[in-house]
């Protein structure tokens, strides 16, 4: 699979990478077992870079993650994680050395490592990515050996260009994907002159960009496409990206039929963020090992032509634009 630079982190990325929120909590159950095998799936398939954080299964994730690590000891695998959200209330006086530290060790325990790949500030409050303490913070871990480098995960354009502007921030994850475009315009160019790696979530939109859904479809109680849709638990636009369901539906509809020959909505989907300027790496989940190859294979795909292109600008400018461009 195609290779990518993080230059300040140091490290090439499979374009193709796998989020393991799923893995976790909160899009119905996952046995161990198909846990396990989902992430040896996508290593497998090629996949080098996994994605987790400190509450997603209030830590089954990174435990699962870790066992993966030590089952295959001798593969060249980065871990990002996260941390920030298991602060009650979630107030930016929370991002403070004591909590970073206690965060850490308790992911440092979960991954079973010494030292951590890449830890991300998990969508904290905006105030943060302004105070240069935090970030003062974050350097002296670095000088501890307890992190490799440290990144952000924001909601907001505004928040992702803040941070690259902050030197010795390796990367910035954001909401990316066919139905939230905005990232194209400043975020992507900024963080290519900058160094800094782009890491794509939500890719499929919750898995609207599927294409299997219709307005009939119903999600597990467990499952936030259930109890997020109106920001009731997280911000809104974690959850079908924002787009209300019946309109990313109907939208995903004409995705489908742009789709090629021998390739699946969900792989054209994650073509198209593949092939735009300045994206290191796009984390789709997965629930299974199917899901886990199919995604990597989207790796493979021949990039999109200009037609195809050209359409799904129009269909984002028709169906989805008033929905998500000015709230993100």
């Amino acid at each position: 699979m195609e290779q990518r630079r993080m230059e300040r982190l140091g490290i090439d990325t499979t374009v193709i990478g796998l989020g393991c929120w799923q893995l976790g909590a909160d899009w119905g159950e996952v046995s161990e077992e198909h846990a396990m095998a989902t992430l040896h799936a996508a290593a497998d398939a090629g996949v080098n870079f996994f994605d987790t954080a400190d509450v997603y299964g209030d830590g089954r994730s990174e435990q699962l993650v870790g066992r993966f690590l030590r089952e295959r000891s001798d593969a060249s695998i980065t871990v990002a994680t996260k941390m920030g959200r298991r602060a009650n209330p979630h107030v930016a006086q929370a991002y403070n050395g004591a909590n970073f530290r206690a965060w850490n060790d308790r992911s440092r325990a979960n991954l079973g490592v010494d030292c951590l790949d890449l830890v991300q500030l998990h969508c904290p409050p905006t105030s943060v990515f302004s105070t240069d303490a935090v970030f003062d913070e974050l350097d002296a871990m670095v000088d501890e050996g307890r992190m490799r480098a440290y990144g952000v995960s924001v909601e907001t354009v505004a928040e992702a260009l803040t941070a690259i502007a902050r030197p010795n921030v390796a990367s910035v994850q954001i909401i990316l994907n066919a139905f939230r475009r905005k990232p194209l315009e400043q975020v992507l160019p900024a963080a290519a002159a900058a160094g800094v790696g782009i890491i794509a979530r939500v890719p499929l939109a919750s898995g609207l960009l599927s294409g299997k859904y219709d307005e009939s479809t119903q999600f597990a109680a467990s499952d936030h496409r259930s109890y997020n849709r109106h920001g009731e638990a997280f911000d809104k636009g974690e959850t079908f990206s924002g787009v209300p369901f019946e309109v990313g539906v109907a939208a995903a509809r004409e995705v489908a039929a742009l789709t090629p020959p021998g390739a699946t909505t969900a792989q054209f989907a994650l073509r198209w963020i593949v092939d735009q300027p300045g994206v290191s790496v796009v984390i789709p989940g997965a629930r299974n090992p199917e899901q886990a190859r199919a995604n990597a294979q989207a790796g493979q795909l021949a990039p999109l032509t200009t037609p195809q292109l050209d359409a799904l600008e129009r269909i984002y400018d028709e169906r989805i634009r008033e929905h998500v461009h000015a709230n993100w």
